[in-house]
Order: structure tokens, then C-alpha cells, then sequence
């Protein structure tokens, strides 16, 4: 079984894993193919919405302000739109994320 992953009761060769709880309101979602060297913006931005990453296949760099966080397959991250952010593929092969808008708390 993959790790983090649990078969949930009165199920078959299914795995399943949790990524996040309520992150808020949903405004929209979309699906990224973010290919070697891609990401953006380019410069980071700010916005009064939050965006809530999951990586399905690759790893994502996102940065924030000064920092860095890296999501890895099957990881999930919230990051605050007041922070400024942008995101990036951090592999050398495709990195394939959806990326949700939630209203701030």
C-alpha cells in the first residue's frame, strides 16, 4: 500500500488518502500541466483568495515570499493569497496539479 494511503472499510483494491479538511468556500478549480521549467507568474502575486494545490503526478515548488515549499505526488498545500506566492515544477518531467480558488476564511 502506497504511503498515507488506507483502504476504507467494505471496499476492494482501493486506496485512498485524505488531503485536506474544509479549506473554506470553493470558487473555482482547474488542472495545470506544468512542463520543465514551467510555473508562474513570474514575479509573485498577491489576491484576496487562497489557493489550494494537489499534486497528482511530479513535485511543485511553490514559493512564498522568501520561502520555499515543495508538494510532492499525492500531497496536498493551502497557500494564503495574502502571501506573496507563485508555483513551479521542481522535477525534470511534467508535473500535473489542480489547483482550487477558496475564498479566505
Amino acid at each position: 500500500m502506497k504511503k498515507g494511503f488506507m483502504t476504507p472499510p467494505k471496499h476492494v483494491n482501493f486506496e485512498a488518502k485524505k488531503l485536506f479538511d474544509n479549506v473554506g468556500e470553493i470558487i473555482d478549480g482547474s488542472i495545470a500541466y506544468i512542463t520543465l521549467k514551467g510555473g508562474g507568474p513570474t514575479e509573485q502575486h498577491t489576491h484576496d483568495h487562497n489557493h489550494l494545490f494537489i499534486v497528482t503526478k511530479g513535485e511543485a515548488k511553490v514559493l512564498l515570499d522568501k520561502e520555499e515549499v515543495i508538494i510532492h505526488q499525492d500531497e496536498a498545500f493551502l497557500v494564503e493569497g495574502k502571501i506573496p506566492h507563485s508555483v513551479w515544477s521542481n522535477q525534470d518531467e511534467e508535473t500535473v496539479m489542480i489547483g482550487i480558488s477558496v475564498k479566505a476564511k
